[in-house]
């Protein structure tokens, strides 16, 4: 005859319920996996499959009830974590989108603009086209299969307790933050020089023969530059992109190490 005590069904739920809410903090600010263009049924089914796929193969949960204080904190915790690590990948596409709104600038496509919800602000048609490309090469490089399973391996270094944060995690999401205006510029930096370049010649060119309208031969110039430069720059990206998600996997692992205390 089997018995079910209350402590082995708390088990049970908890064995489900914290790696679904890690997950669900991962998608809340994952690119890839929470992006706004999902219906959120969709992410919602998604989340509780791949959490019952790999609750089996997660260490013991602790036996507390999860409507009780003490779970409910556990609860939030998880949701901390997940969107930790969520905002380490969204940085990492914060640097393309930056490289797209630098490039824009100087190709004059700034003023062409729309709102991006997955932002919620209004996006550079460059910069949202840049983040697209990004998001490609991530799915064809199983990307979004890495990201699952760094978070899979969370639970062996930072295990689903009630312990406190160590703080010094935020730090490392702090630090990699400057990525973005640097690896930024530097991804549009082969661009930007030519660009400005071309700008330079026009300001000379504006000086000595006033009566040229600059702006009339300036902008169609710019324009066309940019985009024969980006048909040419732009598959060559590809080994940049690679080495900033991997340094993203490899921050995520920092994170989560840090905040553990370890």
């Amino acid at each position: 005859m089997i018995t079910l005590d209350i402590d082995q069904m708390y088990i049970w739920i908890n064995a489900f319920l914290w790696p679904l809410f890690r997950l669900a903090g991962l998608m809340a600010t994952s690119p890839l996996l929470g992006d706004s263009a999902i219906p959120a049924p969709i992410k919602t089914g998604f989340a509780i499959v791949v959490a019952a796929v790999i609750a089996p193969t997660l260490p013991p949960m602790p036996a507390v009830a999860p409507y009780s204080w003490e779970g409910l904190m556990i609860s939030f915790k998880q949701v901390i974590i997940g969107m930790a690590l969520g905002v380490v990948i969204r940085i990492a596409f914060a640097v393309v989108q930056t490289a797209g709104e630098f490039i824009g600038l100087q190709m004059g496509l700034s003023f062409a603009s729309f709102f991006d919800p997955a932002t919620g602000a209004n996006t550079a048609v460059l910069a949202r086209f840049m983040n697209n490309m990004a998001l490609l090469l991530l799915l064809a490089l199983n990307g979004h299969l890495v990201i699952l399973a760094g978070l899979v391996r969370t639970f062996d270094i930072l295990p689903v307790s009630n312990a406190p944060l160590d703080i010094n995690g935020w730090g490392v999401i702090l630090e990699w933050s400057s990525q973005i205006m640097t690896s930024g510029m530097l991804l549009a930096l082969p661009l930007i020089i030519i660009l400005l370049t071309i700008n330079l010649a026009l300001g000379i060119l504006n000086r000595t023969a006033q009566q040229l309208s600059v702006f009339a031969v300036g902008f169609p110039m710019t324009l066309m530059t940019g985009l024969i430069l980006l048909a040419i720059v732009l598959p060559q990206t590809a080994p940049f992109l690679s080495r900033l998600f991997e340094e993203a996997y490899y921050t995520m692992g920092r994170v989560v190490r840090h905040l553990a205390g370890l």
